[in-house]
């Protein structure tokens, strides 16, 4: 929080969230990123380049072509080490996918969950078939077709199934210390959720059970996890986050106390009221009062 009035938000991720999707093209001329949300949009990139990609728990050192597919759910970054590069970028809302009926496997697709393949080599003529794909998205985002969104999400759905039949069946081999990577990526994950800057878009994961269905394990293996690695579990490590979220938005903000409570998932305001005092030893009213 840096302020009482929101945070502004660049042009871009203002059209972003208005249209729910965003074709563009990549090049060396376009290496000062686009500022945008990343916890509210998937990510679809065709690259040509070297470039170190980080991804939840992994590290992947590419050099060629390569489809890559971020979920906002999963922390990653991309350090690009070529000195000329190209290709392209899908930016889309889970709500834009919605109208489809299809978005429900997105969280759960090989490409987009967590331990899937988000990083695809791709040959020549992969690369050729994909960017005829992605030129006619980007002719089509800027036409009058009243049905361009449909098609739209046609060709992001083309995408992912030209993928699907590229992605390796077999899958990974489990990696030594399981408990400290996976207690990595959750608090990665955890700490993504912050901060909470509008009252109209409430925290999306708010108990055990959401970061492991994000996660893709079982709710009590997280917990071990969590458990033998910090001490802590998983509610702990949740109900602290959010508590540090409320002190800091009852501080730096004017929003009421119910907005307070709907901004953090509560669905009442007496929930949110008795977790802060069980939390703090006080009300959020006379915690406010304290601290500004």
């Amino acid at each position: 929080m840096e302020s009482k009035a929101e945070r502004s938000l660049s042009d871009f991720n203002n059209e972003l969230k208005l249209k729910g999707f965003k074709v563009y093209r990549l090049d060396d001329s376009s290496r000062t990123p686009l500022v945008y949300s990343r916890k509210d949009f998937y990510k679809i990139c065709l690259t040509t380049g070297k470039s170190n990609i980080h991804y939840a728990d992994r590290s992947y050192e590419t050099d060629g072509t390569v489809l890559f597919f971020g979920n906002p759910d999963i922390p990653y970054s991309w350090e690009t080490l070529s000195r000329t590069y190209e290709g392209y970028t899908c930016l889309f809302s889970e709500d834009f996918m919605k109208p489809s009926e299809r978005s429900e496997s997105l969280q759960q697709s090989p490409l987009f969950r967590f331990g899937g393949t988000p990083i695809l080599s791709l040959s020549l003529s992969q690369r050729q078939f994909l960017n005829g794909v992605f030129e006619k998205m980007i002719e089509e985002q800027t036409t009058a077709y009243p049905f361009k969104d449909e098609l739209i999400r046609n060709y992001i759905h083309l995408i992912v199934h030209e993928a699907l039949k590229m992605s390796p069946s077999h899958p990974s081999l489990p990696e030594k210390n399981a408990a400290m990577r996976i207690t990595n990526v959750f608090l990665e994950l955890l700490e993504r959720q912050f901060p909470v800057e509008r009252i109209d878009q409430p925290l999306k994961l708010r108990t055990p059970q959401d970061y492991a269905r994000v996660l893709s394990v079982h709710v009590n293996h997280l917990n071990r996890s969590l458990k033998e690695t910090t001490g802590r579990s998983t509610s702990e490590h949740i109900a602290g986050r959010m508590t540090k979220e409320a002190r800091a938005i009852l501080k730096h903000t004017d929003w009421n106390i119910s907005d307070v409570a709907y901004a953090l998932g509560f669905q009442y305001p007496s929930y949110f009221n008795n977790f802060f005092k069980r939390m703090t030893g006080s009300s959020p009213k006379v915690l406010r009062n304290l601290e500004t």
